[in-house]
């Protein structure tokens, strides 16, 4: 299993976001950068508690899905931001790390 590098996939989420919110970047960019950071986290963790076996596939997935639903409220606070272009920030963030993630995880998380 493949070590998940929390900088990184901050990185990645923060930069996919970042594209998809052009516009409000400025605006958003600090938050950005605290939601990206916890849902890298958040899979870390995932990936850590599912290899030990302190944490079910089922579990993994609901925890992430928390997590991007948590990223997506507080993004929603900026004025302006719409629900459908924060989830398409939060979903393409997603996307850019799904083939790294889910090798790491040695499932599909995501």
């Amino acid at each position: 299993m493949a070590k998940i590098n929390v900088a990184t996939l901050t990185k990645q989420i923060r930069d996919a976001a970042k594209g998809e919110l052009t516009d409000k970047w400025p605006e958003i960019k600090d938050y950005a950068n605290t939601e990206a950071k916890k849902i890298a986290e958040t899979i870390k963790m995932i990936s850590i508690m599912t290899a030990a076996g302190k944490m079910s596939q089922k579990a993994a997935k609901i925890h992430l899905r928390i997590q991007k639903n948590a990223a997506t409220t507080v993004l929603l606070t900026v004025e302006g931001l719409g629900l459908i272009a924060v989830e398409n920030a939060i979903n393409a963030a997603v996307r850019v790390i799904q083939d790294t993630v889910n090798k790491a995880v040695g499932f599909r998380l995501i």
